[in-house]
């Protein structure tokens, strides 16, 4: 019965209950005995000194109370995933104590929203490899209908139903998540400012032109090279940083591995190259490279500049620690600084590396180099290509989405937390 006992801090005896917990003979004997020191009835010992016995008499046994996890839920499209996703994962993690995500079937979203495009394997694969994501629920419905909520009340336990302040409305103007506003069990973060997926899609379409020259300048303006790395309204804080950051450094005697590159777009082959790096050691540090080292290796700029595509790399839950515009050669100084035990690349690469010196000429000539293959071929231009092999259906998705966040940021009011 040891074990199911836990003594209590001393407070107050009557405001902690604990008065109520004392019955039988010995209960009845320690309430004679306060009774007798709150009057002063053993020689003259009066209530000033009584709460000096209390702390003792507060440590009354109280069995363990096993209180189920609180489990609050968060679906959606997750398409062209990017830190604003992952930022509000980890602020819906904080009501609870697990995080069950639905991730939104392709079908639904082409109903609701236009053609995703990521497949569900890749969505399914982002939002798995998020620290803060406990469970996954595939093909879930855009809508929180009432066969949908008693689901996830009944079958999974669900608690709270999470969603940004930002409005999720369906095609006949109502609201997703009416029902379970309706019932109470509705909860309220901040949406992430300054990223969103049809932003992301815009600038795509902006970055890669057409083969036609279809107008990339729909939106009144050139597509300039200067406006390519332009187009994000983030605004990085040393906060964010420290929230998507593990905050630990490796162990004394810690296998460090060391991967770097652009992960530019984060997807799933970013995801599967982390996870197989991660498995090689106990400490898993990434090198991520400055927009104007991409830009000079692939002849544009990153569709997310630095600090976005720091904040993806930090919310991967195979991610350690970063170096924030890592050097592009792997020196020795900066093995010896970081304690590096092994260099990995993978397999599939983007840019063009032709006549340049190698960055890995170190790590190979202390025999710590090693080539791991690519789970996946998906490389950031893959995805892009997919919006501008098909930028009359995306153009039209993102107008229908720009003139709903134009609604939100125009209507939007300041919110608390995040």
């Amino acid at each position: 019965m040891i074990g199911l006992l836990a003594f209590e801090s001393h407070q107050g005896l009557w405001n902690s209950g604990y008065y109520s917990q004392l019955f039988g003979i010995g209960g009845v004997m320690i309430t004679v005995a306060i009774l007798m020191l709150s009057t002063g009835y053993f020689g003259g010992i009066g209530a000033p000194f009584a709460p000096y016995f209390w702390p003792y008499l507060g440590q009354v046994p109280k069995k363990r109370e096993h209180k189920r996890p609180v489990r609050v839920y968060m679906d959606g499209c997750f398409d062209l995933m990017h830190y604003g996703h992952a930022n509000a994962l980890r602020q819906a993690k904080m009501l609870g104590d697990q995080l069950i995500v639905g991730v939104v079937s392709d079908e639904e979203i082409v109903a609701n929203k236009g053609p995703p495009v990521l497949s569900m394997e890749e969505r399914l694969t982002l939002v798995s490899g998020l620290k803060w994501v406990d469970e996954v629920i595939p093909n879930a419905p855009y809508e929180i209908t009432e066969e949908f909520m008693n689901t996830l009340f009944n079958k999974y336990s669900i608690d709270y139903i999470i969603h940004g302040d930002d409005p999720c409305l369906l095609p006949d103007g109502t609201d997703a998540y009416a029902l379970a506003k309706k019932v109470g069990r509705y909860k309220q973060i901040k949406r992430t400012e300054g990223v969103s997926s049809t932003d992301i899609v815009g600038r795509i379409l902006l970055t890669f032109k057409q083969k036609d020259a279809v107008a990339v300048d729909e939106v009144g303006v050139k597509p300039t090279d200067e406006l390519k790395s332009q187009l994000s309204h983030f605004l990085p804080t040393s906060r964010r940083i420290m929230q998507f950051s593990n905050g630990q450094a490796p162990s004394p005697g810690a296998r460090v591995v060391y991967i770097d590159g652009a992960f530019d777009l984060f997807h799933a082959g970013h995801v599967e190259i982390l996870r197989s790096a991660r498995q090689l050691g106990d400490f898993l540090l990434v090198g991520i490279h400055d927009d104007q080292s991409i830009r000079d290796r692939r002849g544009y700029r990153p569709i997310m500049h630095l600090h976005e595509r720091t904040l993806s790399v930090l919310a991967c839950r195979y991610v350690d620690e970063v170096i924030i515009g890592a050097p592009w050669e792997v020196s020795k100084d900066m093995i010896t600084t970081f304690n590096i035990s092994l260099v990995v690349h993978g397999t599939v690469t983007e840019g063009n590396s032709a006549g340049e010196i190698d960055p890995y000429a170190v790590p190979k000539s202390m025999g710590i180099f090693k080539t791991v293959t690519s789970p996946k071929s998906i490389t950031s231009v893959s995805v892009a290509t997919r919006i501008v092999d098909n930028h009359e259906a995306y153009k039209k998705r993102n107008l229908k989405k720009k003139a709903s966040e134009d609604r939100y940021y125009t209507q939007k009011k300041f919110v608390s937390g995040d």
